[in-house]
């Protein structure tokens, strides 16, 4: 195939008459015939071209669960056919120390090769990202059975569900917002509430305890929203304070902590990392809080601290055990749920956002939050503000460095 693809169309070496008088022989014939079909079946591949333009070819590889199958994109086609160029041509890198993301521009064609030539690129697939179409739909090679349902867990190919789950943004410079609103799943009305009015930019985080979380993933992800699963964590003044059932605790064992974690983690898929609920005294303890970032290292989560506990040790411990983190700067309804004092606070993030680059806020789905934040976004963008998924401003040990 190779040489055939090399070749240019239509300029097959001329061949010498048959030398006997009588006419062409068998073997002659044969070789006519031969001569014949190719020419009608370049004259017909040409004009196919000619009246389409640019097509596009899926290869045709076997597919695994882990490897989905590569694109081959055609540009279209000339009278001038040049050589074949291949090239793995990835997307992005991505992002750097302070959030940023460098994109990388399309490897321009070798000089000897025309604009109009025919360039067949060969991309790497998982460069192409999830197909929105598809996010509702769970990654099957990234999902191991366990006694509490299916956890997200790395493929065998190394994917990370934070990767595959992960929503996709403009890689741009400029301020940058990340929003993670949380407690989806408790109410059924407040749930559907927040899926629906907020943009799909907004990072939801959703309740274990909630019901039917499936469902709700699903038209969370549809709506374009990146999502986290809220792992209730001990608070302090427990158990006056009470997070929930499956709370990890001090005084429980880590296999106990790990069981209740995976509880967690079985609840819903298609979401790309954890974060705290409460655990204002659980995070401040590193011995407790070790296995369970060794879990989500080994699982390909990022971690999510909503910055509620001032001396956590998740970020020096998701540091040393390789998790993607991000922290949040403040929690936009933790004072109050008025209009105005949310405003204030969104305000703070958007002086943030400027002078750092980003700036990392949460809060919980209540009617007034959802409403102040979905009327914030449309007028943030007009000024220039973007809101990213909080995927996007992680500290990462696993991303490539331009």
């Amino acid at each position: 195939m190779t040489a055939d693809l090399n070749t240019p169309l239509g300029q097959d070496k001329k061949r010498k008459p048959s030398q006997s008088r009588g006419g062409p022989g068998l073997r002659g014939v044969a070789v006519l015939a031969v001569v014949v079909a190719a020419l009608a079946t370049s004259a017909l591949s040409l004009a196919g071209r000619a009246e389409f333009g640019a097509a596009e070819i899926t290869a045709e590889a076997p597919q695994t669960d882990a490897t989905p199958v590569g694109a081959v994109e055609v540009a279209a086609v000339s009278e001038t056919v040049s050589p074949v160029e291949t090239q793995t041509e990835p997307l992005y890198e991505p992002a750097t120390e302070n959030g940023s993301v460098i994109q990388v521009s399309p490897q321009g064609r070798p000089s000897d090769i025309a604009p109009s030539a025919k360039v067949i690129i060969i991309r790497d697939p998982s460069s192409l990202g999830r197909d929105p179409k598809l996010a509702h739909v769970p990654e099957m090679a990234a999902l191991e059975e366990s006694a509490f349902g299916k956890l997200p867990v790395r493929t065998q190919a190394g994917a990370r569900p934070m990767d595959i789950y992960a929503r996709p943004w403009s890689n741009q410079g400029g301020a940058r917002i990340a929003l993670v609103i949380g407690g989806l799943g408790i109410s059924q009305s407040g749930t559907q509430d927040a899926i629906e009015k907020l943009p799909g930019e907004v990072t939801l985080a959703f309740a274990p305890q909630g019901n039917s979380l499936m469902r709700w993933m699903q038209m969370a992800r549809k709506g374009g929203h990146e999502l986290l699963m809220q792992a209730p964590m001990e608070p302090h003044d427990y158990p006056n304070i009470d997070p929930g059932p499956h709370t990890l605790k001090l005084a429980a064992s880590a296999e106990t902590n790990l069981e209740n974690l995976q509880w967690t983690l079985g609840r819903m898929t298609n979401y790309a990392g954890v974060t705290n609920y409460m655990g204002g005294r659980f995070l401040l303890d590193a011995e407790a809080l070790t296995p369970v970032m060794a879990e989500l290292a080994y699982r390909g989560l990022l971690y999510f601290d909503d910055g509620t506990a001032t001396a956590s040790q998740a970020n020096r411990l998701s540091s040393e055990k390789g998790v993607a983190y991000a922290r949040g700067d403040l929690v936009i309804d933790a004072a109050s749920r008025a209009p105005a004092a949310i405003g204030k606070q969104l305000a703070e993030l958007e002086r943030l956002a400027k002078v750092k680059g980003f700036a990392i806020g949460s809060g919980s789905a209540f009617g007034e939050t959802v409403d102040a934040v979905a009327k914030w976004a449309n007028e943030a963008k007009k000024r220039g503000i973007e809101i990213v998924p909080i995927s996007a401003l992680t500290r990462d040990p696993e991303r490539k460095r331009g």
